[in-house]
């Protein structure tokens, strides 16, 4: 299946349905693969984050802290 963009001119009204050349494609399959690299870069800080967190406040649970102590500290 070929794949298209559309084109659409204001000053007509027209829409055109074209092929997208060799290049394009070329740069939209780079452009999905760095999108994908991005969103599992950033899925893996969150967690790393997460992880961050819960060691935190298993930390300041260990010294004695209530939960709502926590809560507090850390927001």
């Amino acid at each position: 299946m070929a794949r298209t963009k559309i084109m659409f001119d204001c000053s007509t009204g027209i829409q055109t349905e074209v092929e997208l050349t060799a290049e394009e494609i070329a740069a939209a399959d780079e452009a999905a693969a760095a999108n994908e690299i991005a969103a599992a870069a950033r899925e893996a800080a969150e967690a790393e984050q997460a992880a961050s967190r819960s060691s935190g406040e298993a930390k300041l649970a260990d010294l004695g802290l209530s939960a709502d102590a926590i809560a507090a500290l850390v927001g």
